[in-house]
């Protein structure tokens, strides 16, 4: 762009953008919420979670082969599927695994797509590009795969007798659990869905301003991002079905009985 300049920044700009979570802060002391210590945390988290990804990146971008590259994204997904499979207040034998091959299967091959058949990088793994559009993806399945278990597991929690009663009227696992899946299901995509109700209008994406910020033409920004937002959407829909699906499998047996007793509280 004509007349842009990236301006870099330094640790003392960091340091004054970082003072301003005193505020947030103060405002819990001023209302009693009691998050100063989760406040002091998140805040020492986020900077040496950064800091770290910003070393080993510059390393990895130094040194683009396919081992290293890959590394870092296996990392990523695995860490991506523990996270998903912490939340909620029920949880099974196995959940974890199943977010993380949920997580996985869905974030890689869209990602794929996304680098080859879309973006058109070559090599594939190329690190300043496939790093970046995983972890987005990752980032967004995350959610989508968090929040479908925990409504997965709440529905059937609550639907209970609903649906050993059409067990016992001869209805298939399957059938038995469709009313809980969709929603399961629904509530893993809402979140990608507002987003992209809003984008561009509300909200201008970290992608895009990114680029916008480094120089990057609009035009050619608002493109990735549209790139993104549809992988982001194709992946968190496929890993919230997965998860489901994984579930359920979990939950049902092979001759179309529910086990509650596998569903335990944390």
């Amino acid at each position: 762009m004509n007349g842009s300049r990236y301006v870099d920044l330094s640790y003392v700009d960091v340091a004054i953008a970082a003072s301003l979570i005193l505020f947030d802060g103060a405002l819990s002391v001023w209302l009693r919420l009691g998050l100063g210590r989760k406040l002091a945390v998140a805040s020492v988290r986020t900077v040496v979670q950064l800091l770290a990804i910003g070393y080993v990146l510059s390393w990895v971008f130094g040194h683009p082969q396919w081992p290293f590259a890959v590394a870092v994204m296996v990392t990523m997904t695995v860490i991506a599927g523990i996270a998903a499979s912490g939340r909620g207040s029920r949880t099974y034998r196995g959940l974890r695994v199943d977010a993380l091959a949920s997580i996985g299967i869905s974030g890689w091959i869209v990602t794929t797509i996304g680098l080859v058949l879309v973006i058109g990088v070559h090599p594939w793994y190329t690190p300043q590009y496939a790093i970046p559009i995983l972890g987005m993806i990752l980032g967004n399945s995350l959610t989508a795969v968090s929040l479908g278990l925990e409504r997965m597991t709440e529905e059937l929690t609550a639907r209970r007798a609903q649906v050993e009663t059409l067990l016992a009227l001869g209805a298939t696992r399957r059938e038995a659990a469709l009313a809980s899946a969709r929603i399961a299901v629904r509530a893993g995509m809402t979140p990608t869905l507002n987003q992209m109700t809003v984008v561009g209008l509300v909200s201008l994406p970290g992608m895009m301003t990114g680029q916008v910020l480094a120089g990057q033409h609009p035009e050619q920004a608002v493109r990735y991002q549209i790139v993104v937002m549809f992988l982001l959407a194709a992946a968190s829909a496929a890993a919230t079905v997965l998860a489901v699906l994984f579930a359920s499998s979990r939950l049902f047996t092979a001759d179309h009985r529910f086990v509650a007793s596998r569903l335990v509280e944390r």
